[in-house]
């Protein structure tokens, strides 16, 4: 089942409308953008359509197949915070991206829809050891810090391949 992407409408400026973001909770606490550019599909997906492997690394859920074609299951906060999905959870939100020719499916506890930001990026803070190698940085956003995530970073993350 496909959800809708929502666009809130937000205060911009003028001379710059922004670049567009995907919205998302990567995990309860944690709002965070994707550029817009990377995201080829958004969708909800029962948690038995994913098959699990064996021997993979924690945040590699497993394999699933949308449109004929087989995807990893990335379970981002996992990978990211080390604080995994709900494993109870009956479905995942999932976000498709493609870096180059690289697609990956990235499972996120909350898909919110997309937002364009016209604020300026703000430097990493320390304290972020083990996310700060996939984060451009942060944005405010309504009193809310927007964690801005690097799509390429993701997909050449040696936690997926160094297993």
């Amino acid at each position: 089942m496909d959800i809708p992407i929502l666009t809130p409408q937000l205060h911009q400026h003028k001379t710059s409308v922004g670049e567009s973001y995907l919205r998302f909770q990567l995990n309860e606490n944690t709002p965070a953008v994707l550029l817009m550019k990377y995201v080829q599909e958004v969708l909800i997906i029962s948690n038995g359509r994913i098959t699990p492997i064996p021997n993979m690394p924690e945040c590699i859920l497993g394999l699933f197949n949308r449109r004929n074609r087989i995807f990893w299951a990335i379970d981002l906060a996992s990978m990211l915070t080390s604080q995994p999905v709900d494993a109870s959870s009956q479905q995942y939100h999932v976000m498709i991206i493609r870096v180059g020719e690289i697609p990956l499916s990235l499972i996120v506890r909350e898909i919110k829809g997309t937002i364009r930001l016209v604020s300026d990026l703000q430097p990493l803070e320390e304290g972020t050891a083990t996310i700060q190698p996939y984060l451009q940085g942060y944005i405010w956003q309504h009193q809310e810090k927007l964690l801005v995530l690097n799509a390429e970073a993701i997909v050449h993350s040696p936690s997926l391949y160094n297993y």
